[in-house]
């Protein structure tokens, strides 16, 4: 006879449901939040309960990393230069119970095959792993005979990604061809209720968001079709994107590590909002595994970083001590990726909703993970590390 599953009983943390409800205490089992509530009483005796005291801490909705090459990215410098996939630990001690994963430059050793088997892997531990079809090249990579098929009948493809424009690395699309990736992925969205988005990556070239802007005013097609990153980089791309937001159009905005003199990803935040753009419209994700390369005039890497999820808890900490309130905060890593990917029971801590918990200290970091109501991370350690980490 099978026991029945442990339940969960969060008491006393002080819960950002992303909306901020006070001390509350959480029930969940079986993967899902049971009750949220304050003060629940003690379930019967005898029933499977642990009980865990966590006044003092923080809980949020565990984050969603939109963009993450979790099979690993980058090469551009050679085959010595491919980052390695991500990590269990990677995800999980920074927060991340819903991760979205994508190829980039590489769509030739790098596959979606193996993306596929990548996701299915870091779920195998509670973590929820989906993935874009597609990568820069066009006509776009897929498993079936198209995007529209790949996101129509593969349960973990939910959208079209990382599509690049204005970048000496794209495929070099033409208008005509962007605008049929983007009436694939929107149609198989309609198909299949999943995201159905064309997630763009966004280079430093001239033309920066034009084909985006162009699409809103020739096209039929819905403008949370598209959804550009990294729009960030550089300030003139950042200004198309905060004028265009002004339109409807959802961007994501890149925690890159902030070079001298230039704003950090929470200050292109507090920009967006001064600039009456509503945080519904906006985004933040990591590019965890991602190479994140500068090139010269040649296109010859010169250097290179590896974007980090864990960028995504210091850019909240960032936020908050920037001023904004810690419910709105967490709405670009919460309750907007989880509206624009169209995951009903993610990004908000409710009862029905996914078991998908971050508890945090007094200064924002890292307590625990729970992914599916399974403890990944407990007191700041990992309880779960993969087969293949140290």
């Amino acid at each position: 006879m099978t026991a029945p599953p442990t339940l969960h009983l969060l008491r006393g943390a002080h819960v950002f449901a992303p909306e901020d409800r006070g001390p509350q205490d959480l029930l969940f089992g079986g993967g899902q939040l049971l009750a949220v509530g304050a003060a629940l009483a003690a379930p019967p005796a005898g029933w499977p309960v642990e009980e865990h005291d966590c006044s003092g801490l923080v809980a949020i909705p565990g984050l969603i990393d939109l963009h993450t090459h979790l099979s690993g990215g980058g090469g551009e410098g050679g085959a010595h230069t491919r980052v390695p996939p991500v990590q269990l630990t990677d995800l999980s001690m920074a927060g991340v119970t819903t991760a979205v994963g994508l190829l980039g430059t590489d769509t030739t050793t790098r596959s979606l095959e193996e993306l596929l088997a990548t996701a299915r892997g870091l779920s195998h531990f509670g973590l929820t792993a989906l993935c874009y079809t597609g990568g820069y090249r066009v006509p776009p990579r897929s498993l079936l005979a198209t995007v529209r098929e790949d996101i129509a009948l593969i349960d973990r493809f939910i959208a079209v990604g990382e599509i690049a424009i204005s970048d000496h690395r794209s495929g070099q699309p033409t208008f005509d061809e962007l605008m049929r990736i983007a009436a694939d992925a929107h149609v198989a969205g309609l198909m299949t209720g999943k995201a159905g988005i064309l997630h763009l990556h966004l280079g430093d070239g001239p033309r920066g968001l034009s084909m985006v802007r162009r699409a809103l005013d020739e096209t039929e097609l819905p403008t949370r079709v598209f959804h550009p990153t990294h729009v960030n980089r550089n300030r003139r791309l950042w200004a198309e994107a905060v004028e265009l937001g002004v339109r409807g159009l959802s961007v994501d905005v890149t925690c890159f590590p902030p070079a001298p003199g230039e704003p950090t990803a929470a200050e292109d935040v507090l920009a967006w909002l001064g600039a009456g753009n509503p945080l519904e419209r906006l985004t933040l994700s990591s590019d965890g595994g991602g190479c994140l390369p500068e090139f010269d005039a040649d296109g010859r890497l010169l250097r290179m970083e590896v974007g980090k999820s864990s960028a995504l808890l210091a850019t909240l900490r960032e936020l908050v001590a920037g001023g904004l309130a810690l419910d709105q905060a967490l709405r670009p890593l919460t309750a907007t990726p989880a509206a624009l990917l169209r995951l009903g029971q993610k990004g908000a801590l409710v009862a029905g909703a996914d078991a998908d918990i971050a508890l945090l200290d007094a200064d924002l970091r890292l307590h625990s993970t729970i992914a599916s109501g399974r403890w990944l991370v407990r007191g700041g350690r990992p309880l779960l590390r993969g087969p293949f980490e140290a």
